[in-house]
């Protein structure tokens, strides 16, 4: 008895320090190119900001198809034509290469896309962690509004799977100051971070352990921008009980009456979205975008 319970807590202990290593699963890549993920130059082009703490992060914008830019003052120009900007918020593994064909799909519904890979990720310094990506998030929300110079409403926050964490932790934060954006699309997330370790993790008490918590089930409702959930059936990483739990704590209607929406995509599970259901993801996150464009 006294055998298992000393193998019981050395588990407890172990997912105590390796959890970092568990939720945030980088690739390095440096130099990280759109053209080596098939983004020519002239409709991918890189990014850069600094941090809260000094860290230069790179990202992407990448331009809708029939737009290019060989240069930073084009580049400039383009993001002046008044579309809807979608700032893409990524899942806990790879990089922002693994998302080129996901890119390609969001700028085709004619809206400029922005993805910065998290510090630790890609070419980025640093370390990641609940904090420091809720505070990158910000720091990529000044960079859009006070560098790019984009419209607090012409910003479609866009999360998958954590980024969806990531974007609910910023939504939030954004309301607290008064301000809206144009709408939030969350995509194969969850409810919290918490609520995903003890579907998997039965048998430890995670609520103890996990430091990472992504509480976005508190944090939706303090959302006032239109709100749209998208989730596979068959999902076996964030199992779809959780999204329809995240989706009951948001907002029946935003702050401009809009009512929230949820997908549910019968046939997908949690990375195959895009493969089972193209049609229902394209006429979703297209929904939001008409938002932003009938704004007044």
């Amino acid at each position: 008895m006294l055998l298992l319970l000393g193998i019981y807590l050395g588990c407890c202990v172990m997912l105590g320090m390796i959890q970092r290593k568990l939720i945030y699963l980088p690739t390095r890549e440096a130099p990280l190119l759109g053209s080596h993920w098939g983004l020519p130059d002239s409709r991918c082009r890189s990014v850069s900001l600094v941090s809260q703490d000094g860290l230069t992060l790179q990202g992407w914008h990448v331009l809708p198809p029939g737009s290019s830019a060989l240069n930073e003052e084009e580049r400039l120009w383009e993001l002046r034509q008044g579309r809807p900007v979608i700032l893409y918020f990524s899942g806990n593994a790879g990089h922002r290469g693994d998302r080129a064909y996901d890119l390609n799909l969001l700028g085709s519904l004619n809206a400029d896309v922005f993805l910065f890979d998290y510090r630790g990720y890609g070419d980025n310094p640093g370390v990641p962690s609940e904090a420091a990506l809720v505070a990158d998030a910000q720091a990529i929300w000044r960079y859009l509004v006070e560098t790019e110079g984009v419209e607090s409403g012409r910003i479609l926050l866009y999360g998958e799977s954590l980024g969806g964490g990531v974007a609910c932790a910023l939504a939030a934060h954004l309301a607290e100051q008064g301000i809206t954006p144009g709408g939030l699309f969350l995509k194969t997330t969850f409810s919290s971070l918490g609520d995903v370790a003890a579907f998997h993790y039965r048998w430890l008490p995670t609520g103890l352990l996990l430091r990472e918590r992504y509480p976005s089930v508190q944090r939706i409702s303090q959302i006032k921008c239109p709100i749209a959930i998208l989730h596979g059936r068959q999902d076996e990483i964030v199992p779809f009980q959780l999204a329809e739990k995240l989706f009951e704590a948001a907002p029946d209607r935003s702050a401009s009456g809009i009512p929230k929406r949820f997908f549910e995509l019968p046939e997908a599970g949690h990375n195959d979205v895009l493969d089972k259901d193209p049609l229902t993801f394209r006429n979703a996150v297209g929904e939001l975008l008409d938002h932003i464009r009938l704004r007044p």
